[in-house]
């Protein structure tokens, strides 16, 4: 005998613990504050050693992607995003994790077809989408320079 739908609500809110959304929402607004506090951080340490704006920005870019690999393959950043939760999504921090995690996962295949050909598995869709949608919206703006 299979329950109705509202038993089954009524069952599952039961079992189902309470979620602490102000505490979650707290943790990611601290912990995502922290990365963006840190880009920041990194980003004028970077001018104040004279470099260009330019080219300081895409150094915090790359520093913030290679720390985030270093800890996401030493198993820090694991261990951060179960804490920090949609805080540790800032959007640099999140890819680089999501391109270095499923290489992790597959290395005992080898670097060729375990880490190389598994690098790209979450974020390779994310680069072609946005591969694709940038030049449909550069057709758009130049089409309509037109007029």
């Amino acid at each position: 005998m299979q329950p109705s739908k509202g038993e089954y609500d009524r069952m599952t809110k039961k079992a189902s613990p309470p979620s602490p959304y102000i505490r979650n929402g707290l943790q990611a607004f601290v912990c995502g504050g922290g990365i963006c506090t840190l880009g920041q951080a990194l980003f004028a340490w970077y001018t104040s050693v004279g470099m260009p704006e330019n080219g300081a920005r895409a150094t915090v870019s790359v520093t913030l992607v290679g720390l985030v690999a270093l800890f996401t393959g030493l198993g820090v950043y694991d261990d951060f995003a179960g804490f920090a939760g949609a805080g540790s999504l800032v959007p640099i921090t999140g890819f680089a994790n999501a391109m270095v995690s499923p290489a992790i996962e597959y290395k005992q295949e080898g670097f060729v077809m375990g880490v190389g050909a598994n690098l790209f598995k979450i974020a390779g869709p994310v680069i072609a989408y946005g591969t694709a949608a940038s030049v449909v919206y550069g057709l758009i703006y130049w089409i309509m320079g037109m007029f």
